[in-house]
């Protein structure tokens, strides 16, 4: 009870902020149209009328909650309006760009733990690639895409999704395999043991904190990359897909209901990530 009553306590800060600015930003349409009526505003009508609006600046939560509740529950799976229709959609790319940004990841890792000059050549390369804007990127990958043959419109969205979501991983395995102090490296030496060896029984094992803290990280990553993916690809499915046709028609409700079911998804992979460290963790231990 004590580890809920400070979160309940930010939320309920969070919401009563949102509503304050609900009343703020949309309180300029309710001003014109009662000045084009001839009316005084109340304060009570302002308030009703602007937690109320049909296409609000800002929408109220409880305008929010009720989309959300309208994309999720109260529509089929199949239908193209619904949020899981979107998000499976989206979830689908997003798992295949962040299992391809694993691999590159723990591949170049690996690499640059084993030879200096990896780490000298493509080190900096990977980091200088994370100052480009994923919004500039995104176009340019779909247009190569489509030059190679690639039609495939998941294809350009998974790319831009192991784009934003390898370099964590790189970055923490490299520190995860080089984590060992010398004395445990120079152990395994006295064993005799091999590159291989050293890499199963020491380096791996010493790098699995380091390894699952970035994945927490990627798998965010790879969803707002799949999400910024959908935006200049054309697609007319998926989460980013459904906010940007929310935003050119008008649709703030639709749009903010998109908004809030990626984060949804977003903290349902994360969980999923840390129930997965919690059984790895188990059963290394258990062969410990």
């Amino acid at each position: 009870m004590k580890n809920i009553f400070p979160v309940l306590t930010v939320l309920l800060a969070i919401v009563a902020i949102w509503y304050l600015g609900a009343v703020w930003m949309n309180a300029a349409w309710t001003y014109d149209q009662a000045a084009r009526a001839g009316e005084n505003v109340s304060f009570s009508h302002l308030l009703s009328d602007t937690m109320n609006q049909k296409r609000p600046v800002l929408p109220t939560p409880h305008q929010v909650w009720a989309e959300l509740d309208k994309g999720i529950f109260d529509r089929k799976v199949t239908s193209k309006r619904s949020l899981v229709y979107h998000g499976w959609i989206t979830l689908e790319t997003t798992l295949w760009g962040f299992v391809l940004g694993i691999l590159m990841g723990v591949g170049l890792a690996v690499a640059i733990t084993y030879s200096r000059v990896m780490e000298l050549s493509v080190m900096p390369w990977a980091i200088i690639s994370q100052t480009i804007p994923i919004v500039a990127l995104a176009p340019m990958i779909v247009v190569l895409s489509n030059q190679i043959g690639v039609q495939d419109i998941r294809f350009p969205k998974a790319m831009i999704a192991a784009y934003l979501s390898f370099f964590p991983v790189l970055v923490s395995m490299v520190k995860g395999l080089n984590s060992p102090d010398h004395m445990q490296v120079d152990l395994m030496h006295t064993y005799s043991a091999t590159d291989a060896q050293s890499f199963w029984k020491l380096r791996l094992p010493a790098s699995m904190p380091y390894f699952f803290a970035s994945l927490k990280v990627a798998i965010a990553a790879s969803l707002v990359g799949t999400i910024v993916g959908e935006l200049p690809t054309g697609a007319t499915s998926g989460l980013g897909a459904r906010m940007l046709i929310g935003s050119q028609f008008g649709q703030p409700m639709q749009m903010w209901a998109a908004l809030f079911a990626a984060a949804i998804l977003a903290g349902l992979l994360i969980i999923s990530v840390a129930a997965l460290e919690k059984g790895v963790t188990r059963i290394m231990g258990a062969q410990a």
